[in-house]
């Protein structure tokens, strides 16, 4: 089967990912997809099962999850207390099994997308424990000496927000790709998909403030692509013009700034920058 993805109705994909799409799964690799928070890495994910029509397995990554649990976990607290309970199913080990995604994707009936989404958040440990399972296919069940593997080769997405640097083991066997933040006309395009009724006015003014923001010098967290549509959905709730975004002049603030600065540093920052104009004045 010819796998291409491409831009979905919900999702505008620039060029250079659909092609790291296609490349990771044309050579049967991991795509590992770096780039800042809100960029739509997770959202990647689910964009390509829907587009190639392939179901799609989630595996969140926390800082406390193991690779062993994207195997299987086995509970021998339970069936130790099943066998003191003198339970029947204690004399069948694979009761107390637990797929883990991998092995749920591994088995699935058909091809699916396999998303194992914030890698950096696990221990260091955690890409290369996952470098054999990744690269073979298949891995070993040792309490019941059974052998998984890939009834049909998953399509395996992995996010990245570069919290930590990953193994080069690891890195070697990806494909990799950084989305870069979109440029003014790619973000226009990605709002008007959300907000197709949007007044072009309205657009052009929330963009040029957004993007004065972004580009503040000394911003500790820039807001990203999910934050501007949060902005602009608040912008239509509260049936704003153009000439109604014009910025606080004692405090440089943009209107309902919560939705785009995040801390207490940012906000400070402007409210500084608009102290010094006026001393300057």
């Amino acid at each position: 089967m010819t796998v291409k993805f491409a831009t979905t109705a919900g999702y505008v994909v620039p060029e250079d990912l659909a092609l790291a799409v296609n490349a990771a799964v044309a050579l049967g690799r991991p795509l590992l997809v770096k780039g800042e928070p809100g960029t739509g890495k997770t959202e990647l994910a689910r964009q390509v099962a829907a587009s190639l029509d392939m179901d799609l397995i989630e595996w969140h990554v926390k800082s406390t999850t193991k690779a062993q649990q994207g195997l299987y976990e086995y509970d021998a607290v339970a069936r130790l207390r099943d066998g003191q309970l003198g339970e029947a199913r204690v004399h069948d080990v694979a009761n107390y099994i637990k797929p883990g995604k991998l092995w749920t994707a591994f088995t699935a009936p058909a091809r699916v997308v396999l998303l194992i989404d914030e890698i950096d958040k696990a221990d260091i440990e955690f890409p290369n424990d996952l470098l054999q399972e990744l690269d073979r296919m298949e891995f070993h069940v040792y309490e019941t000496g059974q052998t998984i593997r890939a009834t049909h080769r998953p399509v395996v997405i992995i996010t990245s927000n570069n919290e930590k640097e990953l193994p080069d083991a690891f890195l070697r066997r990806c494909f990799f790709h950084f989305i870069r933040f979109p440029s003014p006309e790619g973000l226009a395009a990605i709002v008007r998909l959300h907000f197709p009724g949007l007044k072009e006015s309205l657009l052009a003014a929330a963009l040029t403030q957004f993007f004065e923001i972004r580009e503040a010098p000394g911003l500790k967290k820039k807001p990203s692509t999910s934050e501007v549509l949060d902005w602009l959905k608040l912008l239509l709730a509260e049936d704003l013009a153009p000439e109604d975004l014009k910025r606080d002049a004692r405090t440089n603030l943009p209107k309902l700034y919560g939705a785009l600065l995040k801390n207490e540093q940012d906000v400070q920052l402007f409210e500084k920058l608009a102290f010094m104009a006026r001393r300057e004045r």
